[in-house]
């Protein structure tokens, strides 16, 4: 399938100092097509010696080029232009999306959209960041300064490619720090094809620089360079680990990881059954279950645990599975089906109660029918370890507080759901459980406004909003003598 895609790949070389060049080493990589395994295209590998020359690149548009030392108001508008360009685009790089990554084309394009949002949110702050004057004791004056870190390196997952690519650079380029990128290996495409738009926006050279290659050569080099001052990470707690070390070993540049996550989504007896079955359903089908914040961890209260798993496997059975660029299809192939296969077979094996699923689909490409396992023990690997695809965990609970203790009972704590009526139960709830996003009667509803990330193991710092901002940036103090200090 991979000849016969509905886009044309034009940008595979890497992207340094405004320019696309190819990788010093010469060698490229391929990036294949999920739905049959064909290769799309081949891509310029980046290494340590390209990750130099863009960091050397971004240090000099930082120290020395225009961008940190525009008004607010101008890199708001470039910003604000390019985000016009991915509006105008939009078809086109869900098109290279879905080829790339295998999401569903009219999910591609949703998403997409929403991180334009992001970037037009984020650089509306561009022009209103600013310090605190502080009275303090004695004569002096004194007050602060927002300033941008420097240059950023930020090291992208495969599932959401163009959110993640544009959502990360809002924040940084806002505040105007430069930036290294390293989209994943098995997902560069979109990434590159925005460096395009990025340079027609008129954003500075060097400002941006995408380095498509591995994460043991590539994304290590980012880690451990001496010259990028902060790293940002979306991706697997294990990596996170990697980068954290590579930090204490390099020149302790800070970090923003947003690592796993095994959500629980908390189904109350008084709530509505037929909209806790859509939203557990969308809480973790939703792009396959590719999805960070995915409700893989669903207890349902005992009153109406039966009729829930009626209805939702009926739900899951009417999934439409095939080509993503195929309209009405709801589940394409997904990235890691090997992974995604083990954790099915080892959930029958320790027990749980398969009701629906549990299969590869079709005879070539990696689609799994979306499945659902019952009666799913707290200790059983598939309620513990975060699997990243469609594969649902129902479990029975009786009393709220026995709800909390299971729910908190994971190393990841990335977000909630509550599904009640009962608003005294919701504030119960959510203020006893860890986790960094908490919704009620709702899940996976995200806005640019809101701080993004999460506790224990699914990493620490914030994204988006004036939270995410401060991730990328220094406050720095300032006190001044006053010589006439008879008026205090």
């Amino acid at each position: 399938m991979a000849g016969d895609a509905p886009v044309e790949i034009k940008h595979t070389h890497l992207f340094i100092g405004g320019k696309f060049v190819p990788s010093v080493s010469g060698r490229t990589f391929p990036t294949y097509d999920p739905r049959d395994g064909g290769i799309i295209t081949n891509v310029f590998e980046g290494d340590q010696e390209d990750v130099d020359l863009a960091v050397k690149a971004a240090r000099e548009a930082f120290d020395k080029g225009p961008w940190p030392r525009m008004t607010g108001y101008e890199r708001g508008r470039l910003l604000y232009k390019l985000s016009d360009l991915l509006e105008q685009h939009n078809d086109e790089i869900a098109a290279i999306e879905t080829l790339d990554n295998g999401k569903p084309y009219h999910i591609a394009r949703i998403v997409n959209a929403l991180s334009v949002k992001y970037l037009r949110s984020q650089a509306g702050w561009a022009d209103k960041i600013s310090g605190q004057t502080i009275r303090v004791d004695g004569p002096s004056h004194a007050f602060t300064l927002l300033e941008p870190i420097g240059v950023v390196g930020q090291i992208l997952p495969w599932n959401f490619p163009t959110y993640m690519f544009i959502t990360k650079l809002a924040c940084a380029l806002t505040c105007g720090n430069t930036v290294v990128v390293k989209p994943a290996e098995q997902t560069p495409l979109s990434a590159l094809f925005c460096a395009h738009l990025i340079s027609e926006a008129g954003i500075p050279a060097g400002v941006v620089n995408v380095i498509p290659g591995y994460g043991p050569t590539a994304g290590a080099a980012i880690g451990r360079h001496m010259d990028i001052d902060k790293l940002v990470f979306t991706g697997s707690t294990e990596v996170g680990r990697l980068l954290m070390v590579a930090s204490a070993k390099s020149n302790l540049k800070s970090l923003t990881l947003e690592l796993g996550g095994k959500s629980p989504l908390i189904i109350f007896d008084d709530a509505n059954l037929d909209e806790a079955v859509a939203v557990a359903d969308s809480g973790l089908f939703f792009n396959m279950g590719q999805v960070c914040t995915a409700s893989s961890r669903i207890y349902v209260q005992e009153g109406i645990y039966n009729e829930f798993l009626e209805k939702a496997v009926e739900r899951a059975r009417q999934k439409v599975i095939g080509d993503p660029f195929t309209p009405g299809v709801d589940h394409g192939p997904q990235a890691q089906f090997e992974k995604i296969m083990h954790y099915i077979a080892l959930g029958k094996e320790e027990g749980a109660k398969l009701m629906v699923g549990g299969k590869r689909h079709g005879s070539k490409g990696m689609f799994v029918e979306p499945t659902i396992f019952a009666d799913v023990k707290d200790d059983m690997s598939i309620l513990q370890d975060e699997i990243f695809g469609p594969v649902m965990c129902v479990s029975k609970f009786k009393t709220v507080e026995e709800v909390i203790e299971r729910a908190n009972g994971t190393r990841y704590g990335l977000a909630a759901g509550v599904m009640t009526k009962d608003i005294d139960v919701a504030n119960q709830v959510t203020r006893a459980l860890k986790a960094g996003t908490l919704w009620i009667n709702m899940y996976n509803i995200i806005d640019p406004s809101l701080p993004f990330g999460g506790y224990k193991m699914s990493g620490f710092g914030r994204e988006n909003g004036i939270e995410g901002l401060k991730g990328y940036m220094q406050t720095k103090s300032v006190m001044t003598k006053l010589v006439s200090p008879s008026w205090l």
